[in-house]
């Protein structure tokens, strides 16, 4: 602990690559924005609106990354649905930028999104009443991935489901509320999802301002996301997720609720995802159940193998490589990207068991 600091700021920064990982971050959310803004377009050092929204949503990426690792690398819960909650936060973010258009789409309604005046419907469901408020849309962005995996993860672990039973029927899960989401009278647009947002609390989603304005935004969650996961892992409550992640079976028998903890971090990660992926909607424009999608849930978890679980700064840094790899590769070898993506998981599962982190720290541990 270094000297001067309390007991918890100690705990919380302690670590090397945490102080990095939040120096970085600090230094990305000021000079993304100043050069955005302050800069012309002809200086060289500025940047484009368009790259401000990309590194934007890689920030959401990092984070559910982060949600991701929680529970990965820190209890041992593997789960290949975890976007189910990153795009449960979506679509509640999505149902408060529908409402806001008002009478400004295309069919000119005052209350209906345009897809349910095209499908015919007379009159709001139910269930999107209370959008119209932005207070409303952020508590639902909490409370529906939280609420989902507290069922799901109550229901599953009081069962002692684990490992790849475990991972199977998150994935079964996340396609079952895919297939939900693609139908026309579930009321959420279908296929097209929800998209042609205009603004965001007052604020034009075009507008350059508001670009930098989501930005910093998702980077301070991201910060904060961070700094949530390092004082749980850095707990009690921490020691005995490693506990069960380590040997499930010996800390049931010395008298810990190991279902307890388990639905307790799992609901915790949901509400993290919950929060990138209503980020992440108004930087890119759509949500649509694609975001359901198993292939989506298996990346994120491949982003946090190669950063190195059970750092959450490794997860971070994992799903900033991957995406930046899977921009430049779709852009310019669209056809390869899967092919490439499974064979790093592969390399990474082969000779980096520890991810980048791990390989950072074996060589700097080699030099003399």
């Amino acid at each position: 602990m270094r000297a001067g600091k309390g007991p918890l700021l100690g705990r919380l920064l302690g670590d090397r690559g945490t102080w990095i990982f939040l120096a970085l971050l600090a230094a990305l959310t000021l000079i993304v924005p100043v050069c955005n803004l302050a800069l012309s377009p002809e200086h060289p050092l500025y940047v484009s609106g368009y790259l401000v929204a990309l590194l934007g949503k890689y920030l959401t990426y990092a984070l559910l990354a982060v949600a991701i690792d929680l529970i990965w690398g820190y209890c041992g819960i593997l789960s290949l649905g975890h976007t189910a909650f990153f795009a449960l936060g979506g679509y509640a973010m999505g149902m408060y930028l529908m409402r806001q258009i008002g009478d400004r789409g295309v069919y000119g309604h005052p209350t209906l999104p345009d897809f349910m005046v095209f499908l015919d419907w007379e009159k709001l469901p139910w269930y999107w009443y209370g959008f119209d408020q932005f207070w409303f849309a952020a508590l639902m962005v909490l409370l529906a991935p939280g609420a989902l995996a507290l069922v799901f993860g109550w229901l599953a672990f009081r069962s002692r489901v684990t490992g790849v039973y475990f991972a199977i029927i998150t994935q079964a899960l996340t396609y079952a509320l895919m297939l939900a989401f693609f139908r026309n009278e579930m009321g959420f647009g279908g296929n097209n999802g929800l998209t042609d947002f205009k603004e965001l609390l007052g604020f034009d989603l075009q507008a350059r301002g508001t670009r930098a304005g989501l930005f910093v935004a998702s980077a301070v969650a991201l910060g904060i996301g961070f700094v949530i996961g390092r004082f749980i892992v850095t707990s009690r409550a921490g020691r005995v997720l490693e506990a069960i992640r380590d040997a499930e079976n010996r800390t049931r028998f010395t008298g810990y609720r190991v279902e307890l903890y388990k639905v307790w971090i799992f609901t915790v990660s949901a509400m993290m995802a919950g929060v990138a992926g209503a980020l992440y909607v108004p930087q890119v424009g759509i949500i649509n159940p694609g975001e359901f999608s198993p292939i989506a849930s298996i990346e994120a978890v491949v982003w946090v193998a190669v950063g190195g679980r059970g750092t959450l700064y490794g997860a971070a840094l994992g799903a900033g490589l991957v995406n930046f790899a899977k921009t430049w590769f779709t852009a310019s070898f669209p056809e390869v990207w899967l092919y490439a993506l499974g064979t790093l998981f592969v390399v990474v599962t082969l000779f980096l068991p520890k991810g980048v982190i791990g390989l950072l720290g074996y060589l700097r541990r080699r030099r003399p």
